[in-house]
């Protein structure tokens, strides 16, 4: 048999790794999407294009990775496609680089001899290889990274490259100037600062390298090696990250108060004080032969250089570009942008549980913003005490928000222990806490079943479907297609209905790829520990250590399956380990070295062929434009220079991705309600971006300032309605008499609105001119709005929106996005008035057709019918995720709203036209019928299209009938206990359609739903 060289295997090592690379590169850049995802990628692609400031903690090394792909966009069209293709490529190279530390680990466990390899040893370690890289190239959580705009994947690849890079120091350990791997490593460290945190997990791992290379094994040893490694993440992470501009923050706010020195006068001393005092160390090291020391020197220089690339967040903010969260352009700002305080805190190792109440509130460090050429102080981060008979240890239910509270209690079969505490009004009572017992069985039930294991069992077994689960059994859930398994868990998957069973995620591993996975763990622990425990640190600290630190409350906004990436990553590794594995249980049946190499590498690429053949369909989105369109139609349908109201990350990042990339609408002001409550997110609002005016309020900086007017009371002192103008200005107002002493601290005195009533007088014919009324509605103009402040606190956003009100004078169209939080409409919505993807606030009351507000049946015909995109969904090619069905249920709400607002106006045969074309561009075989196309039906019947009424209502019955049967009769009681809301959603669809038909149609199919329905109701109350 040939032998080959360690110099010939490196060629054949390294080509076949580009083969792999080649193929990853291919099948991520044949499936990217488009244009921006939804979620952060909108956000990603315009900050990267324009550098502009993103949300905390910020991607500043993503941020200009981005910018260079960007440049080379000969559109704005290729711009997305570029900033995706970053992803791709970031993604392939990750392969490349698992492909490189499988054959590494393989050849350490197969060849004896390292400076010959035969011929089935090449084959055995490149076949290892390529399985492992190939699985994880076709795995669902990296599949769905490496296509979108997003930092995961650029992160993965930190993470891959240094993981690699330690396995190359340890190869050439012995030699000299070995040590520069250690100096690459602790640069890529830094480097990856600047794209996520997560990299930093990987530094255990690297220790455990280190030490079995340079210290022979001993218990103590390997816990010293663990408790330094620990050290040294804590280190970066809180010491170099958040304490190097803590330091800096403080040494800033002496020269300037102190000192009386211009801003930023001490972050720059510190700059170049830090860079002396690192250059000095390492030259005088270097000189003294003191070759440890120089080393930690340069490691901790060649950090700070990568981690200095959040300079340009600073930078960039200080040049007020249109996208500036957070405003980070000061120390003090930097260092809330990098702790991430606007997204709260939850305790992590000792803290309260969900029922505590706080019995104090302890004073934090102070913070201070600049002004006038000084600092000034705003406030102090306090926290809350609270009893420690509400404390315990490793709190995992830890939530006070009602609907987490409800989760804590089913996931962990609550039944509480008595705590007695005094009520308010000096009572005992008795309450119940949750036990060590009750918290530590959510943790693995929720947090690591759910929010982990789930996501891992994904990507190695199979998955049921894309909808976001919380614990039903018909949702999310992972399974493997073998029928005994799936169905003890989740009830019996042959009759599962069709709406389930025929969603594009509906993919089935058999298992294939974690029993490889485990032949490859057990293997490699058998033959070679050291690899083992260095692999298994890596899965651990990407894995778990990530559930424990993040400590999820229940109902996620979104699948977090993108932040375990690095533990499937590892995993990865053990089943490319699988290959000589399963060739060495052949070897034993038959012993043919080349037969059993050859049936090895066939049969366990049959595990990436098979998680390739189910995962492509639901993860190819080349011909998404959702996303981009549903921006594109908020915007365009809105009048010249308006202000539109949005609130979510969804209903916003695709708005900023149009204005900022594709240049659409730029006259548009886009305000998110959740930001407005921030000092600098008005200040931009008060600045001019692109053809938008600043919004028009007369509020000074001074009063809404960090600190001011964060949170005011209404109290109806006032029984009579007030003028908003006058409201405003007593809010505004720093008279003490207009002031009353703050229930939340007795020694200040604060704002407040002194009247739940308020109303806006109204220049009918100024009004009409200014906005351009039509004929049809000049005569429903009023003479006062008045409307009722439901709520009896009214934050930031809530007075920024009632100055704007009153100030505007209705020089400029105001909007409220349709996906808007009600929370945020202040009693308004009486004045709203539907014109598409948006309601525009007008002096004209609401008549409430058919949901929130009237219908402007003339601008929505516009807009539904002319103007709008509804690109690909009409494609059964294209895949269409939850969150993209989300908002296609939102379009036809919207052309079911229009046709029945048509048909109360007497115009039929428009109704008819505008339910067609919703079919037409929304069919039911791309886009299941689902309860909010109840309308549509009802609208066909009103119409008087029973032909069409009828087929879209049996198709809707048809479903909910089948998935009704399934719940009621197929479940098993626990399941039953599991289903959340659908098996009453299922039924309220019947219900509602039963109505119709008894209503219109009245003939025998109206006596077949109404039957069906009643024995279903029979059924459950029997």
């Amino acid at each position: 048999m040939k032998n080959f060289t360690l110099n010939q295997f490196k060629k054949y090592n390294n080509l076949t790794g580009w083969i792999t690379f080649g193929i990853a590169t291919l099948v991520y850049l044949l499936t990217i999407e488009p244009t921006a995802s939804f979620w952060d990628c909108g956000e990603f692609i315009a900050s990267g294009n324009k550098l502009e400031v993103g949300h905390p903690p910020g991607a500043p090394l993503f941020m200009l990775m981005v910018r260079f792909f960007t440049m080379f966009a000969p559109s704005p069209h290729w711009v997305p496609i570029l900033a995706n293709s970053l992803s791709a490529l970031a993604s392939s190279f990750t392969i490349l680089f698992l492909f490189w530390t499988i054959t590494y680990m393989a050849r350490r466990i197969i060849v004896s001899n390292n400076n010959e390899i035969n011929l089935t040893q090449l084959i055995l370690i490149l076949s290892a290889g390529f399985v492992g890289a190939l699985a994880y190239t076709f795995s669902d959580t990296f599949w769905f990274s490496a296509v979108e705009g997003e930092v995961y994947a650029t992160s993965s690849l930190f993470t891959a490259l240094v993981f690699w890079a330690i396995l190359k120091w340890e190869e050439h350990a012995n030699e000299p100037h070995a040590n520069r791997w250690l100096i690459f490593i602790a640069f890529l460290m830094g480097l990856s600062i600047g794209v996520h945190l997560l990299n930093l997990l990987a530094i255990p791992a690297i220790a455990l390298v280190y030490y079995f290379k340079k210290f022979k094994y001993s218990p103590k040893g390997l816990l010293y090696t663990l408790l330094i490694s620990g050290i040294l993440l804590l280190t970066i992470m809180y010491g170099i990250i958040q304490g190097f501009v803590i330091f800096a923050s403080k040494i800033e706010l002496i020269f300037v108060n102190s000192l009386g020195l211009p801003i930023k006068s001490g972050v720059l001393f510190l700059f170049f004080t830090t860079i002396g005092l690192l250059s000095y160390g390492i030259y005088r090291t270097h000189k003294k032969g003191k070759v440890i020391l120089n080393t930690i020197l340069v490691a901790l220089t060649v950090i700070m250089i990568g981690y200095s690339s959040y300079a340009a967040i600073v930078i960039r903010s200080s040049a007020n570009p249109p996208m500036d969260q957070n405003s980070p352009d000061n120390m003090f700002s930097l260092l809330y942008y990098l702790n991430r305080e606007q997204y709260g805190d939850r305790p992590l190792l000792y803290g309260q549980v969900f029922n505590a109440q706080p019995i104090a509130r302890v004073k934090g460090e102070p913070t201070y913003a600049p002004k006038d050429g000084k600092y000034v102080f705003v406030r102090t981060k306090d926290k809350y005490k609270y009893d420690p008979k509400f404390e315990m240890l490793f709190p995992r239910m830890w939530s006070n928000e009602p609907n987490h509270v409800r989760a804590y209690k089913q996931w962990s079969n609550f039944k509480g222990k008595p705590v007695k505490q005094y009520s308010p009004d000096g009572k005992v009572e008795t309450t119940y806490i949750p036990t060590f017992g009750e918290n530590i069985l959510f943790f693995i039930r929720y947090q690591l079943g759910h929010m982990y294991f789930r996501y891992f069992m994904w990507n190695f077994a199979g998955r049921q479907n894309d909808m976001q689960g919380h614990g039903e059994v018909t949702k999310g859930n992972w399974i493997c297609g073998i029928p005994f398994i799936d169905n003890f868990r989740l009830g019996p998957q042959d009759k599962l209905p069709e709406i389930y069973k025929n969603n594009k995620a509906h993919n089935k591993y058999y298992l294939l790829p974690f029993i490889l996975g485990i032949v490859g763990l057990a293997f490699q622990l058998k033959k070679h520990k050291h690899d083992f425990w260095v692999t298994m640190m890596l899965f651990i600290m990407t894995g778990i250590a990530i559930v424990v630190y993040l400590n999820q409350s229940p109902y996620q906004p979104r699948e977090r399956d993108y932040a375990y990436a690095g533990s499937f990553y590892a995993f990865a590794i053990w089943i490319g380990l699988g290959v000589p594995a399963v060739y060495q249980l052949i070897k034993k049946i038959k012993d043919h070295p080349i037969f059993a190499v050859a049936t090895a590498t066939l049969c366990t690429l049959g595990v990436p062929v098979l998680m390739a053949s189910e995962n492509w369909d639901d993860h190819d989105r080349s011909g998404s434009f959702i996303p981009a369109d549903f921006g594109y139609n908020m915007l365009i349908g809105c009048k010249p220079n308006s202000i539109l109201f949005t609130y979510g990350d969804n209903d916003t990042f695709p708005l900023w991705y149009n204005q900022e990339v594709e240049g659409v609408r730029t006259d548009v002001r886009v305000a998110n309600l959740s930001y407005l409550s921030g000092d600098w997110y008005i200040d931009q609002m008060k600045r001019k971006a692109y053809d938008s005016d600043p919004i028009p309020i007369r509020m000074t900086r001074d009063q809404y300032f960090t600190g001011a007017r964060d949170a005011i009371l209404v109290i109806d002192r006032i029984k009579e309605p007030l003028n908003l103008d006058r409201v405003v200005d007593f809010y505004l107002s720093d008279n003490p008499d207009n002031k009353i002493q703050s229930p939340f601290n007795r020694s200040e005195r604060i704002n407040y609105i002194p009247s739940k009533t308020v109303f806006l007088p109204i220049d009918k014919a100024s009004v009409s001119q200014k906005l351009g009324i039509s004929e049809h509605y000049k005569n429903q103009l009023v003479d006062t709005m008045q409307w009722s402040i439901n709520k009896n606190i009214v934050l930031k956003n809530g007075l920024v929106l009632f100055d704007l009100l009153a100030t505007n004078q209705w020089e400029r169209p105001i909007y409220y996005g349709t996906t808007v939080n009600s929370e945020t409409f202040f009693g308004l919505d009486k004045y709203f008035h539907l014109e598409g993807m948006m309601y525009r606030v007008l002096p004209i009351q609401a008549k409430r057709q058919w949901g929130t507000g009237s219908v402007n049946t003339e601008e929505m015909w516009k807009n539904l019918m002319e103007k709008y995109r509804f690109r690909s969904i009409n494609d059964p090619k294209v895949y269409l995720d939850e969150n993209k069905l989300r908002i296609i249920s939102n379009y036809r709400n919207l052309f079911a709203r229009l046709a029945n607002a048509l048909i109360d106006e007497g115009k039929k045969d428009s109704a008819k036209l505008v339910l067609n074309r919703c079919m037409e561009l929304i069919p039911p075989e791309t886009v299941t019928l689902n309860y909010f196309a109840l309308p549509l039906v009802e609208a066909y019947y009103r119409a008087g299209d029973m032909d069409n009424a009828l087929k879209y209502s049996k198709i809707m019955s048809s479903q909910a009938i089948e998935a009704a049967k399934y719940m009621i009769y197929d479940l098993s009681p626990y399941q039953k206990n599991w289903l959340g809301n659908e098996l009453q959603l299922n039924l309220a669809i019947l219900y509602e359609l039963t109505r119709l038909a008894n209503q219109y149609e009245k003939g025998d199919y109206s006596n077949e739903l109404t039957n069906t329905f009643n024995s279903f109701i029979s059924t459950l109350e029997g």
